[in-house]
């Protein structure tokens, strides 16, 4: 049974020219359409048709594990590559996409396995008159009743949403980019004891919240662009888009998320304040420069204090970088003379921090944890005292397997967590990008799976995810896939 679903796309073909094999699909595609727009199915010209159209279609669905044909205006795309077409061949093309348009169709997936007699009846529905009130509805209820399983379509809507999630992702990696540049900066001159842009750390700022309240989605997918010589200030960017994300989630104004971020982003400015080589050091600390660590967060918060270009004094800010390895039982440091809680803005950098750290390369932290981990180990032991309902609202936004772990699946394929599911009872299905083979050799191109769908033939999930790794132990860049 056809069924509407998330694209399976890009496999692990080698070689396979997308331009012309583009070109070809929509040459068979336009001339199995032509001929059963003439002739009855048992025509010996429709018969050619379909035989090329199969054909054709089959090598690329070999070739790259599956084939998305996708519509987006005047444009098609063949999975991932735009296809280039002269005005010679586009009126001839364009009478497919009017027969995709037309029943509110914008993309055609094909999976493996497709057999050549599901063809004709895909065809033959598209050559129908398109209903006149929700005609992609219309159409998928009739091409459910055929016996057609690999050949799956999913509506313009959907198409759309997805180009704007691309545009968004764009704003969100060079929103990433300039609060790094900013976040280097701004604690580049703490360090050399240079008057900090204030103004152009504001303006970072508002630029994660912004990007936050728009597409979240895309602000957690940079958290993973992690560069161990850029640590201390992607650390900074990163504790301020989890520090937001948290804040959003329990509903604080957009001010209040501004107030918030700004101080995730000064959180550690201290730092500057302190001995680089102890900063640096790999291994453990002595009992001294143990002392001399703890003492970033009394620094940060004179540095705030001292601090020129703030219209009034950044009393939060002063609390956050002062408070944030405080545990909610007011134990950890700066230790406290008589009994106080932190903040509830420390409390949210605390852990957004402590995520962070945890899932990172450090000079001292060679093998970071999975993020699953992390999590769990930042929910369940209270000995880390971190706020359990702040770790949950992370949760919530991040998923079980947060964007960017490395995941085995049941068939032992080696597969990225891409986005987060968004129904908080599946977010242990979140949506991957499967890099290797069973194997364990890399796809050339990702194939893209949707672990909520369930396999119609089975009913059961398509993949599952039986544990988490360490990118490091395959020699993998989790952001190159999510990039």
């Amino acid at each position: 049974m056809a069924a509407d679903s998330s694209p399976v796309i890009s496999g692990g073909g080698a070689g396979l020219n997308l331009q012309e094999e583009g070109r070809r699909v929509l040459t068979a595609l336009y001339a199995a359409l032509s001929a059963l727009k003439l002739y009855p199915l048992e025509n010996a010209a429709v018969q050619k048709a379909l035989d090329e159209l199969h054909r054709v279609m089959e090598g690329v669905v070999e070739a790259e594990g599956g084939a998305e044909l996708r519509v987006v205006g005047d444009f098609f795309f063949l999975n991932e590559t735009r296809l280039r077409l002269d005005l010679s061949n586009f009126s001839t093309f364009g009478s497919f996409a009017r027969a995709l348009q037309n029943h509110g169709i914008g993309a055609v997936d094909v999976l493996p396995g497709v057999t050549r007699n599901e063809w004709a009846p895909f065809v033959s529905l598209l050559l129908r008159g398109p209903a006149p009130s929700e005609p992609f509805q219309a159409f998928q209820q009739r091409f459910s009743g055929t016996p057609v399983d690999h050949i799956l379509v999913r509506p313009d809507t959907e198409v759309q949403r997805m180009e704007q999630d691309e545009e968004a992702f764009a704003a969100a990696k060079r929103t990433y980019a300039q609060s790094v540049k900013a976040a280097r900066e701004a604690l580049g001159d703490m360090r050399l004891g240079k008057a900090v842009n204030v103004r152009k750390v504001k303006r970072a700022v508002q630029g994660i919240v912004d990007q936050v309240l728009s597409n979240e989605s895309s602000m957690v997918t940079m958290t993973t662009l992690r560069d161990f010589d850029e640590y201390t200030f992607t650390h900074c960017v990163n504790v301020c888009i989890f520090s937001v994300i948290i804040g959003q989630r329990l509903g604080l104004s957009k001010i209040q998320l501004y107030e918030l971020g700004l101080g995730a982003l000064f959180h550690d400015i201290g730092k500057q304040r302190i001995d680089a080589e102890i900063i640096n050091k790999p291994g453990g600390l002595t009992d001294d420069e143990w002392a001399k660590l703890k003492e970033h967060t009394t620094e940060g918060m004179l540095c705030l204090f001292e601090m020129h270009g703030f219209a009034d004094v950044p009393y939060r800010q002063m609390l956050m970088a002062y408070e944030h390895h405080m545990k909610i039982d007011a134990t950890g440091y700066p230790s406290n003379t008589r009994p106080r809680l932190p903040h509830l803005f420390s409390r949210i950098v605390a852990v957004a921090d402590g995520f962070d750290a945890g899932t990172s390369v450090r000079s001292y932290q060679y093998e970071p944890w999975p993020p699953d981990a992390v999590l769990k180990e930042m929910r369940d032991n209270p000995r880390r005292g971190f706020d359990p309902l702040l770790v949950k609202a992370l949760i919530t936004a991040t998923g079980v397997y947060p964007v960017g772990t490395l995941a085995i699946l049941d068939t032992h394929e080696l597969a990225v967590v891409s986005e987060v599911n968004k129904n908080p009872e599946l977010l242990h299905r979140p949506k991957v990008k499967v890099i290797s083979d069973p194997m364990g050799v890399p796809l050339t191109q990702p194939l893209t799976l949707d672990l909520a769908q369930d396999d119609p033939a089975t009913g059961r999930p398509i993949r599952t995810i039986i544990k988490t790794t360490d990118p490091q132990k395959y020699g993998i860049r989790v952001s190159d896939y999510l990039t």
